[in-house]
């Protein structure tokens, strides 16, 4: 029997096994709701209690329907599963079950086997081009692609996380089918299928909630994004319970990674999310949930929890040592050696100390396994939010960023590449977006504002190279060209994720940190003892000059240039190197 997957939903159009759809929408700033079929009646909605409205209809797949509130403005159904005219158009009556699953069976694979490339859906040619990635990716050693967001945007281009329609994938990139065909390939390639879920902010275009449920929103609360969501509604939390439960059961997706969860008021509405994710998905699956959280909260990690964080730490201090920029939050990383050591032995570098820039933040995480923590180089943020989107490749010194590259995939934190970064791509990633001329304008100089701080762009003459987002060059820019690849890099990082599935996938449950210290100025050694007893050492040193070393000893696992663990074992590090033994084995 053909398995098809349906999650459902308790509002949106849902479709009833005797043909009809019903219609249900929490609007309880008014009254007198109705449901406007296109080439069809308007049909009035009975109020239930607590600000729901409900109708019913005789239609099926494929109608289309918006919400008219009682001024008569037609607005689209929030938990739309498909738009027909982008987030302003009328939203689609649709059939989940319509696809047919063929790896229906897969459960997924442990969270410690994750190696994990970021993609941008738009920038590879929608799902269709993302899934003609993907015996390339698993080919090369990835066992994960995380999707930035997909849920419906105003126009054609954007980053994703100006979406409003979260339940929409964006018709920008394929059909809902093409998206359920993208997943089921992976999975019958072995490859997990993460993405990037947006909770804590709505777009500026397209989201209509303001006007038929004010409640949604926290307006004593503020964010960067305006008033904050107002996630002590138990239908506000449900609403996202329900699309993360969507997204992982309809969809069939491996896990999910919340955009800055920081933003989330309150925070204890994050372990709720995360404990009604757990209990409407099988337990029998595989599914990973991962934070992005300024606030080094190691309280909402572990057993039961969110299985791991972004690591932005770890990032920060790798970026001071490779680049030697200090400004903004990097000044937040004034001992950078040192301050990755205690990353890599620990989790966080700021576990509640006071930042330079007078930040408290953070949270003791030496407890937390190592997997609880996702390490990166460069991600969609740290390049593209650069005012030119500059990649390592430009910025870094090759064979210092070599031996950074090596630390990633061989430390046993969970690593992530941003598309691109596997072959050593030079071209920028930029920020881009397709608003209307008004929103494009004030979106345009907002950005080139952000970086008036930054002594670089003291002047406004220089702000004013920065690429306007709106612009269809700044997108086309951000397009990754196969030509663009460095046949190097590509063979180093095919031999490192060799080593990690042959070597470290087997040992890593169960591992625990013994201890990491910094060497010289831009220099660390981390040990391990995995979950097989074996121990494992890396030794890091970004410097353009050799560091003494207590003597290390015992069989190499890898050395970026010949000869550098026979210097380790003598007691030097040699200049922008890393090493790696394995004890034990």
């Amino acid at each position: 029997m053909a398995a098809r997957f349906a999650q459902a939903l308790p509002f949106g159009a849902e479709l009833r096994v005797d043909g009809s759809t019903r219609f249900r929408i929490w609007a309880p700033s008014v009254v007198g709701m109705a449901v406007a079929i296109e080439g069809g009646p308007t049909l009035p909605m009975q109020e239930e209690a607590g600000g729901w409205h409900v109708a019913e209809a005789p239609v099926g797949p494929g109608t289309r329907y918006r919400y008219r509130l009682p001024d008569g403005t037609l607005v689209p159904d929030p938990a739309s599963r498909l738009q027909a005219e982008d987030v302003h158009g009328p939203s689609v009556v649709f059939d989940p079950r319509a696809h047919e699953w063929h790896f229906a069976d897969w459960r997924g694979r442990p969270w410690h086997e994750a190696v994990i490339c970021e993609l941008h859906v738009g920038a590879l040619g929608g799902f269709a081009g993302v899934a003609a990635q993907l015996e390339r990716l698993r080919d090369l050693g990835f066992t994960a692609i995380e999707l930035m967001p997909i849920a419906d945007f105003p126009g054609a281009r954007n980053w994703g996380y100006d979406g409003v329609l979260p339940f929409a994938p964006d018709a920008a990139y394929g059909t809902p089918g093409a998206l359920k065909t993208l997943i089921d390939r992976a999975h019958g390639l072995g490859l997990m299928v993460l993405l990037d879920v947006v909770y804590n902010h709505f777009g500026p275009d397209g989201n209509y909630l303001h006007a038929y449920a004010e409640a949604f929103f926290d307006e004593g609360t503020h964010t960067p994004w305006g008033a904050a969501i107002a996630f002590r509604r138990r239908e506000v939390r449900e609403f996202f319970t329900q699309n993360a439960l969507y997204w992982l059961n309809e969809y069939r997706f491996d896990g999910l990674r919340f955009d800055a969860a920081h933003a989330i008021t309150p925070q204890s509405a994050l372990l709720e999310l995360c404990a009604g994710i757990r209990a409407g998905v099988d337990p029998g699956r595989h599914v990973h949930l991962v934070l992005e959280h300024e606030g080094n909260r190691a309280s909402l990690l572990g057993p039961g929890k969110f299985d791991a964080q972004w690591a932005d730490d770890a990032h920060h201090c790798l970026h001071v040592l490779l680049t030697g920029e200090r400004e903004g939050y990097y000044a937040d990383y004034p001992d950078p050696a040192a301050q990755l050591a205690r990353a890599l032995g620990e989790g966080f570098a700021y576990q509640g100390e006071i930042s330079p820039r007078g930040r408290r933040r953070g949270e003791p995480s030496g407890a937390l396994p190592a997997t609880c923590f996702v390490f990166c180089l460069q991600n969609h943020d740290q390049i593209g939010n650069r005012a030119f989107g500059d990649r390592l490749t430009a910025l870094a010194d090759p064979a210092a960023l070599r031996a950074a590259q090596a630390l990633l995939l061989l430390a046993p934190q969970i690593p992530l590449l941003f598309m691109g970064e596997e072959y050593g791509a030079r071209a920028p990633f930029l920020y881009f977006t397709d608003h209307g001329p008004e929103l494009a304008r004030l979106v345009r100089d907002g950005r080139r504002k952000e970086f008036a701080h930054f002594a670089a762009f003291a002047d406004a003459r220089r702000r004013e190279q920065i690429p306007d987002p709106n612009g269809a060059a700044t997108f086309q820019a951000s397009v990754p060209d196969p030509a663009d690849t460095d046949a190097a890099t590509l063979a180093l990082f095919r031999t490192l994720l060799g080593l990690r599935a042959r070597h470290l996938f087997p040992r890593l449950h169960g591992s625990t940190s013994l201890g990491a210290g910094p060497v010289g100025a831009a220099g660390v050694v981390a040990r391990w003892r995995l979950g097989d007893g074996a121990e494992l050492v890396l030794a890091t040193n970004l410097a353009p000059h050799p560091v003494p070393v207590e003597p290390l000893a015992g069989p190499m696992l890898f050395e970026t240039r010949p000869g550098e663990a026979d210097a380790a074992r003598d007691g030097r590090l040699p200049a922008r190197s890393t090493v790696a033994f394995l004890l034990g084995t």
